[in-house]
């Protein structure tokens, strides 16, 4: 099980990027990865699937908030998706391979690989694949993730040697349209053994959970999302390892 590299923890991880909408900077886009590389901020970001199987590089299921485009990412193929205008922005919808292209190992990258099961099931696959193979040369700290325990054991089997964390919570306090079984099990992270996991990355708001806790006694690492205020940065860090934030400068806080 590769551990998670200590540039994951030494400095704070910019979530979807260093981004300011009120400055144009948009969240998964080229600049405000280009502002967290210019204040040395690891970077986290977000992949989905196109309908041609490409990985892009874009958060939510549906286009409307970021794009006003109606529809969801995974029925336009990859080069319809790159011309789709970031609402504020004059910025696309960037590919995963031109992020890649973009970084150059500059900073760690923290790369979450959303749901493609749409009940964090075991119908996955294809981003999975199609990951391993845009990092099969790729000359940089990364580290992969995913609500969809899953798709972190299929990464487990496509890239081994690449450090892969669950992205977790408490599900059962969340409004999440799957059963509610099903949130009672993702709750008690059952699967970071067989998922080879060296880490998770954790609802701030429920860092002391017993969950939570036996990670560490696992010998885990804890990171957390998504932390919004120096004054929740500083409760925060008593319980995780590093934290994911946006919205303010850890930097000029500290």
């Amino acid at each position: 099980m590769p551990d998670l590299p200590h540039d994951f923890l030494s400095r704070p991880i910019a979530h979807r990027g260093y981004h300011d909408a009120g400055a144009g900077i948009i969240e998964n886009s080229r600049a405000a990865f280009d502002a967290a590389i210019a204040h040395g901020f690891g970077i986290e970001l977000d992949l989905q699937l196109s309908k041609d199987g490409e990985a892009m590089v874009f958060h939510d299921y549906a286009l409307k908030r970021l794009t006003g485009q109606v529809g969801a990412v995974q029925m336009f193929d990859a080069a319809d998706l790159s011309k789709m205008t970031l609402s504020g922005s004059d910025e696309y919808i960037p590919t995963f391979a031109e992020i890649l292209t973009r970084v150059k190992g500059r900073v760690p990258l923290l790369v979450e690989l959303k749901d493609q099961d749409g009940a964090l099931g075991p119908n996955i696959g294809r981003l999975e694949r199609r990951v391993a193979e845009l990092l099969s040369d790729y000359h940089g700290e990364v580290a992969l993730m995913s609500f969809n325990p899953h798709t972190v054991i299929e990464l487990r089997r496509q890239s081994p040697d690449i450090t892969r964390g669950l992205t977790t919570e408490d599900y059962t306090t969340g409004d999440h349209l799957i059963p509610q079984a099903r949130k009672v099990e993702l709750t008690a992270i059952p699967d970071f053994a067989a998922a080879g996991a060296a880490f998770i990355s954790h609802d701030w708001h429920s860092l002391d959970s017993d969950p939570v806790k036996n990670i560490r006694a696992q010998g885990g690492h804890v990171l957390c999302w998504t932390i919004k205020s120096a004054e929740d940065e500083g409760i925060a860090r008593k319980l995780a390892d590093n934290v994911t934030f946006e919205g303010y400068n850890p930097d000029a806080s500290a």
